[in-house]
């Protein structure tokens, strides 16, 4: 199998060569337009070829991811001598629509394509001696993929007058899906001086915002599979009311705390006037107390026929008179 490539690049270099040779000429039709097909799917590429078909006859088949040269293509199947030899990754899943490929229709069937199936794709028809033309078709094919749920997120200062930028992106997708943002819900859409979106970065711009910019945004992504979406809240916030508040806080606390403090003060107050005041026990000495036995004298006695005044007894005096024994 290994000597396919070189005897069939032989002809190849062969048919080159023989260019200013007399002879006929090897054309070659395919799709003027790209192809699509949905992923899973089968694809036929459609290529057709005029000459008279001699026992030098051969066909190839190569892809070449996009974005690459011609030059680095990769061979898909091969038919020379009456055989067919897929080879390569595809190989599994790579035939031609009529084997053998003799009476003009050279058309590719790729079941099951895949993203990777994306690119292009040559038909190269070989014929010595039809040199005259390279007998080469090129079909750009794109394996269409629906657009995965995007993520939606956001960033920015989502205060009155800030600037707010939501995004929108689906990881996979083809082509690529484009992105549109609607506000949802009966609140009116911001004006479009304020909202600007980019339809091919999923990025929704929005300016100057205000309390009414607060609602339910959606991105909803498109392709020619299908259309998904997400969904976010957006809340604006005043931080003007958001410093009155807290200035109201803070003196209804400090009201609190006053309050607080006098309805203590004021029980107090109340508790020490209900205190019944102290009194003295029968044991308690006080420095104004007679003893036992002696009344109270008056401490100075006036006379009334001379006017002089007379000293009572002293308290000793009383005592000892009390204490003398009585006689019978």
């Amino acid at each position: 199998m290994t000597w396919l490539p070189g005897r069939f690049l032989c002809r190849f270099l062969l048919g080159w060569v023989g260019l200013s040779a007399p002879g006929l000429a090897v054309e070659v039709k395919v799709p003027s337009e790209p192809l699509s097909a949905p992923v899973g799917k089968t694809a036929e590429l459609a290529c057709s070829y005029s000459t008279s078909v001699g026992d030098n006859f051969a066909l190839e088949w190569s892809f070449v991811q996009p974005g690459r040269p011609v030059s680095t293509s990769q061979p898909i199947l091969y038919f020379t001598n009456g055989q067919l030899y897929p080879t390569g990754s595809k190989a599994q899943r790579a035939s031609l629509l009529q084997n053998p490929p003799t009476g003009g229709v050279a058309t590719l069937k790729l079941t099951d394509v895949r993203p990777s199936d994306t690119g292009t794709y040559l038909c190269h028809v070989n014929n010595p001696p039809d040199f005259y033309t390279n007998g080469l078709g090129l079909i750009n094919l794109t394996v269409l993929v629906p657009p995965s749920r995007p993520s939606c997120s956001q960033s920015g200062q989502t205060s009155v007058g800030g600037s707010a930028a939501l995004r929108c992106s689906s990881s996979t997708g083809a082509p690529k899906p484009v992105y549109k943002w609607i506000r949802l819900g009966a609140s009116p859409t911001p004006s479009p001086g304020s909202m600007v979106q980019d339809e091919v970065s999923g990025q929704l711009i929005l300016t100057n915002l205000s309390l009414a910019s607060s609602g339910t945004y959606r991105c909803v992504a498109t392709n020619q599979m299908g259309s998904v979406s997400c969904e976010l809240t957006l809340s604006v916030t005043d931080s003007s009311k958001g410093r009155v508040a807290g200035t109201v806080i803070g003196v209804l606390l400090g009201v609190l705390f006053l309050s607080v403090a006098v309805f203590c003060l004021i029980r107090f107050q109340k508790e020490r006037r209900k205190r019944p005041k102290e009194t003295f026990g029968g044991s308690d000495l006080r420095e104004d107390a007679m003893a036992p036995g002696i009344s109270e004298q008056p401490s100075e006695r006036a006379d009334s026929s001379n006017g002089l005044l007379e000293r009572p007894p002293s308290a000793s005096t009383l005592t000892t008179k009390s204490k003398l024994p009585m006689a019978v």
